[in-house]
């Protein structure tokens, strides 16, 4: 294999941009930052990162989508594009709404490992290989449970990083085991030549083994039920930008990672749509969906926690979005790309309101969202978007999602098939998920404020990391070419 390393260090332009925002981060705060207060020292790490965030978008646009680099290590095509330039917004849009200085004892550090993680992300958008796809993960992962457990004043946090870190290391433990059985059997850890094993290959139940594995193992990561256990804890113990940024940026890099490995190297093992009984990590998959659709949206009808309902409403997504997966074969990634996006994007911002509302007073409980409108109109208003997109309600863009990815699902064969019968289903779900989502806004918009609650101060940063998301949704509903075009 002839390998190009000026090609290498090209195409890692927007890592190389992280990595060197995350050290200056570092360096600058402790020696000369040093001597300044800690509110100070978060504003200049904030802008700096985002600096480093627009240096990668920018390397990322001109990356090109030539195809495989480095000898198909790497693959640079519009889904890497458009996934890294995604995450790379969902990351700045959480630098924007970091916690106050009250709640980070190390302000630069917390920046730089946002960094991380997303130069993790970056990486799984771009992986074309066991080996790197296994890194990126790990590195993306590692820095996540760093971020969970960075609220040293709540005991939560505490509890949500360690149960995240065990079900992390459990989850990399069959991801590796199930990667190694598939270089035992094919002889490569290259996606495509992969497929190429696998097409000629007789049936092997080692290779069941491995695939359930590797399944298994992105079931925790996407939080997938039965898979889901860490979430709930997780989404309500780490401080509400990170929670934000554990829901968004790694989802979306995750299933881009998780559709490329599936079809590009798992493709000739997939079985048939029309069945669920057919041989094939489909019908893995479609269990999956089926389970996190029906578990994640009757489980939140009884949440009274905003936070633990916002987990088991991923949850429910994530059953939606690995129906995106299924359909994939066929449509291709831009349903997929579309709804974990937008999802993204207003999970991000209903994380943003309440870190807003939590630097007022607590935000735990659907009750503390009482009064919204009359504390803080913008942040109503804002909210009132997010939940709606969420809800899948038009114009916005969660609705648009919804409907791509669901109407992708039945063109593989019609109502008659099981693909159908999960698109069927899923429809049915979102109509139950309008309901706990009213219950969001019913709190917001009609109930009441507390009598000691008082008006929410809304600093500049987070006022328009809010908007630009609300209004992100809105266009994006309203003109899903953007987009999808891409594709």
């Amino acid at each position: 294999m002839n390998l190009d390393y000026t090609e290498l260090l090209h195409a890692f332009l927007p890592e190389a941009s992280l990595i060197i925002g995350a050290l200056v981060v570092l360096g600058l705060d402790l020696t000369i930052a040093r001597q300044h207060d800690a509110a100070t020292r978060l504003t200049t790490s904030v802008w700096i990162a985002l600096i480093a965030l627009a240096a990668a978008a920018y390397h990322s646009f001109h990356a090109g989508t030539g195809g495989d680099a480095f000898g198909g290590v790497l693959v640079l095509d519009s889904l890497t594009r458009a996934t890294r330039l995604g995450v790379l917004v969902l990351a700045g849009l959480t630098l924007a709404l970091a916690p106050g200085v009250s709640r980070l004892r190390h302000p630069a550090e917390y920046v730089a490992i946002v960094l991380f993680a997303t130069c993790g992300f970056t990486v799984m958008a771009a992986a074309q290989q066991l080996l790197v796809a296994f890194l990126a993960l790990e590195l993306a992962s590692l820095s996540l449970y760093v971020l969970a457990g960075y609220d040293k004043s709540r005991r939560e946090s505490a509890e949500a990083a360690l149960k995240y870190f065990l079900f992390g290391g459990m989850s990399a433990a069959f991801l590796l085991f199930g990667f190694s059985l598939i270089y035992g059997l094919t002889g490569s850890i290259e996606f495509g030549e992969i497929a190429q094993q696998l097409s000629v290959m007789p049936a092997n139940p080692l290779l069941v083994v491995a695939l359930v594995m590797v399944l298994v193992a992105f079931g925790f990561k996407a939080a997938a039920a039965p898979f889901h256990l860490w979430a709930p804890d997780v989404y309500a113990g780490a401080p509400a930008p990170s929670a934000a940024l554990i829901a968004s940026a790694s989802k979306l890099a995750g299933f881009t990672l998780f559709v490329r490995l599936l079809w590009v190297g798992f493709g000739p093992s997939a079985g048939a749509h029309s069945t669920v009984s057919a041989p094939g990590w489909i019908t893995i998959v479609a269990i999956l969906s089926a389970v996190s659709l029906l578990l994640g949206n009757l489980a939140a009808l009884a949440q009274g926690n905003v936070r633990r309902l916002l987990a088991y409403s991923a949850i429910a997504h994530a059953g939606a979005l690995l129906l995106g997966v299924i359909a994939a074969g066929r449509s291709g990634p831009g349903p997929l790309f579309y709804y974990a996006a937008t999802y993204g994007l207003a999970t991000v911002g209903a994380f943003g309101v309440i870190a807003v509302v939590e630097r007022s007073g607590r935000c735990q409980q659907l009750t503390d969202l009482a009064g919204l409108h009359r504390r803080s109109p913008l942040l109503a208003l804002c909210l009132l978007v997010f939940v709606l997109s969420l809800a899948g309600i038009p114009p916005l863009a969660g609705f648009f999602g919804k409907f791509i990815v669901f109407a992708a699902a039945l063109k593989l064969g019609g109502l008659g098939t099981s693909a159908g019968w999960l698109a069927l289903l899923a429809i049915a779900m979102s109509a139950v998920g309008l309901y706990y989502y009213l219950l969001i806004l019913k709190q917001a918009l009609v109930a009441k404020p507390a009598a000691a609650a008082g008006p929410i101060a809304v600093n500049a940063w987070s006022a328009c990391a809010l908007v630009a998301a609300a209004l992100g949704l809105l266009v994006l509903g309203v003109l899903p070419s953007l987009l999808l075009r891409q594709f």
